[in-house]
């Protein structure tokens, strides 16, 4: 099922010159599993974007929806004190989005990006389009160019 895209990641979309087929889910895609599920792919197909404070500042983390976030790796990787996981009121702010919806990129603010590296194993990948009903396919490596991200591996072994 075609729709459109939540109206922020719309306007982001228009202004990067992208229309992907953004599908709209009923019983949501909330989860990656539940993402998998609806799509009829790997659940590694899945892109988490995970929002994070290091040292009190937001970053974004886009992981592979089989796998977790190794903080101490996301830690290291930043060269940060400390790294915790933000809560609902955090994310919202820093991407105009609520948790379950967050898109890679087309955020309400600009913040450092790490990709890690799995989702680099599909020729496509799906990530939420504003909404826990909404998802888009894209190729890993222009979803990455597009979040602005830098490559990393922060999930856990």
């Amino acid at each position: 099922m075609t729709t459109t895209a939540h109206p922020l990641f719309a306007e982001a979309l228009a202004a990067l010159g992208l229309e992907p087929d953004v599908r709209s889910f009923p019983d949501g895609t909330r989860t990656a599993a539940d993402a998998a599920a609806a799509i009829g792919c790997e659940l590694s197909q899945i892109v988490k974007s995970l929002i994070f404070a290091a040292d009190g500042v937001p970053v974004l983390v886009l992981m592979d929806g089989a796998s977790r976030v190794d903080v101490e790796a996301v830690r290291r990787e930043l060269g940060a004190g400390a790294v915790t996981r933000a809560d609902a009121a955090l994310v919202r702010e820093t991407t105009g989005y609520a948790i379950g919806g967050v898109p890679p990129f087309g955020h309400r603010t600009r913040t450092r990006v790490l990709a890690d590296r799995s989702l680099l194993a599909h020729d496509v990948v799906w990530a939420a389009a504003g909404t826990p009903h909404t998802v888009f396919p894209m190729d890993p490596r222009e979803l990455i160019r597009h979040a602005g991200a830098a490559q990393a591996d922060v999930r856990e072994r």
